[in-house]
C-alpha cells in the first residue's frame, strides 16, 4: 500500500510490517501498546518504558545519533521516527535503503491523526481507535476550568535557560490545563534570560524532568527571579510523550495542580 507520513513524504509499503525499528520513545511505547510486542526489534537507548521492551530489545543508540549499522543488521521492514527527535540526515540516509515514516507532533489532533496512521500501517486498526477514544474520554475528565486566567513557563533546559514556547506540543498540553505560556509569542524553544522571566512574571514555572533534569536545586534560583510564582518539578514524560502515556497525562495534571483544581 502507498503511505504518506505526517511530513507528507510517500512510500510504499508491501504489507503489513513485521520488523519494526522505533527511533522515538513515546512511539515505542504506543506501538508495544498496540500490540507490536512481536514486530518491534530495535529502539533507542531512551525508550524506557516498558521495562520489559527496554530491557528485551535490541538498542540502536540515541535519537539524535543512532547507530545506522545496527540498524542495518536488523534489517527492518519500517522504521518509525519524528521530525523533531531525530536527525535529518541520518533519516534521509536511512531512507535511501528502508521505509521510514515520520510524524510531526506539535498538537492533540496531531498525536490522534499519529496514533490512526500508525494502527493503520501495522494491522492495528482497531486498537489505535480504542486508543485514540481513551485518551479522548482522559481529556474530557480533566478539570482544567479552575487554572483559566493562570500562566505559566514551562522550561526544559539550564544552561542555557530554554522555555517551551508555540508550535510544540508541550504547548498544547500547557493549553490543555487552559494555562496561559507566557512564551507563546514565540517559537519552538527559545533562550529566555532572566530579565525576560521577570518581566513574563507567570504563576507557575514549571521544571522539566526531560531533556534537562531539573532538580530541588534550581527551584531557589527560579524563585529568586520570580518570587511570587509556585515552581513545581513536573514529569517531561506527562508534558511531551505524545502517544499511548496520554492516557495518564490528564490525571497526572489534575493532580499536579490539585491546589489551584480544589
Amino acid at each position: 500500500m502507498k503511505v504518506t507520513d505526517q511530513t507528507h513524504y510517500t512510500f510504499e509499503l508491501k504489507q503489513a510490517p513485521r520488523r519494526i525499528v522505533s527511533l522515538v520513545p513515546s512511539q515505542s511505547e504506543l506501538l508495544w501498546d498496540l500490540g507490536l510486542c512481536n514486530e518491534i526489534v530495535g529502539i533507542t537507548k531512551f525508550c524506557v518504558h516498558p521495562h520489559e521492551m527496554f530491557y528485551g530489545k535490541e538498542r540502536i543508540g540515541g535519537t539524535k545519533q543512532f547507530s545506522i549499522d545496527k540498524i542495518r543488521a536488523l534489517n527492518p521492514d519500517l522504521i518509525i521516527g519524528n521530525k523533531e527527535e531525530n536527525d535529518k540526515t541520518q533519516i534521509e540516509e536511512l531512507r535511501s535503503d528502508f521505509p521510514v515514516w515520520l510524524s510531526d507532533v506539535n498538537t492533540l489532533e496531531d498525536a490522534y491523526q499519529m496514533i490512526g496512521e500508525l494502527g493503520y500501517i501495522t494491522g492495528k486498526t482497531s486498537e489505535a481507535e480504542g486508543l485514540i477514544s481513551s485518551i479522548q474520554n482522559e481529556f474530557s475528565k480533566l478539570k482544567s476550568h479552575l487554572l483559566k486566567g493562570k500562566s505559566a513557563a514551562y522550561f526544559m533546559w539550564f544552561d542555557p535557560v530554554m522555555a517551551a514556547a508555540n508550535h510544540t506540543f508541550i504547548n498544547a498540553m500547557l493549553e490543555a490545563c487552559l494555562l496561559i505560556n507566557v512564551f507563546s509569542h514565540q517559537s519552538r524553544y527559545p533562550q529566555v534570560t532572566a530579565a525576560e522571566l521577570k518581566k513574563a512574571n507567570p504563576d507557575f514555572i514549571l521544571l522539566s524532568s526531560e531533556p534537562y533534569p531539573f532538580r530541588e536545586t534550581h527551584i531557589a534560583f527560579f524563585k529568586s527571579i520570580c518570587p511570587n510564582a509556585k515552581v513545581i518539578l513536573v514529569d517531561g514524560e506527562m508534558f511531551s510523550w505524545y502517544g499511548s502515556r496520554l492516557q495518564k497525562s490528564p490525571l497526572y495534571f489534575s493532580d499536579l495542580f490539585k491546589t489551584e483544581l480544589q
